[in-house]
């Protein structure tokens, strides 16, 4: 089975940009599905400002809600298939950014700190979370998709 996805990416030099001096707006727009569509930018430790924009998300950062965001989803989803219910789940991953065996700048690491909800009567032990998370991982297409390391942080995130 085989699924395409699709986005659009555009960016528009401004009027009073050179471009050639590389003095340009690096501010450009992510489009999908029906309309959404995300202000992005480089990351400022990439391009100066004012070249690149804060208020906007960089490659690198989608890249790892991309991954957080996939993990939660088989998180749950593997979740609710045991009957466990969870409340809420809030994470604030973290990539780092250094040399990868090619000697080449990338997203080398990133760890998933999950905070997880739960409620009702049945409460799931440590173990039978940790072991969740690796389902998630195991199921998890953007994790496969890159090859920086992906781990969940082991302090505990959990409250009943």
């Amino acid at each position: 089975m085989s699924h395409a996805y699709f986005a659009r990416v555009h960016w528009q030099r401004q009027p009073d940009e050179a471009f050639s001096d590389n003095k340009y707006s690096r501010l450009h727009h992510w489009s999908f599905d029906e309309g959404v569509s995300i202000p992005a930018s480089s990351s400022v430790h990439s391009v100066p400002l004012p070249y690149s924009t804060l208020a906007a998300v960089d490659p690198e950062e989608a890249l790892v809600a991309a991954v957080s965001s996939c993990h939660m989803l088989w998180f749950l989803g593997l979740a609710a298939k045991k009957r466990w219910v969870v409340e809420s789940y809030d994470d604030n991953p973290q990539g780092t950014m250094g040399k990868n065996s090619h000697g080449k700048m990338a997203i080398t690491e990133i760890v998933l700190k999950p905070k997880i909800v739960f409620s009702g009567n049945y409460q799931p032990s440590e173990d039978e979370i940790a072991k969740n998370h690796e389902q998630a991982h195991e199921n998890c297409y953007i994790a496969h998709s890159i090859l920086a390391t992906v781990t969940v942080d082991g302090e505990n995130h959990y409250a009943g």
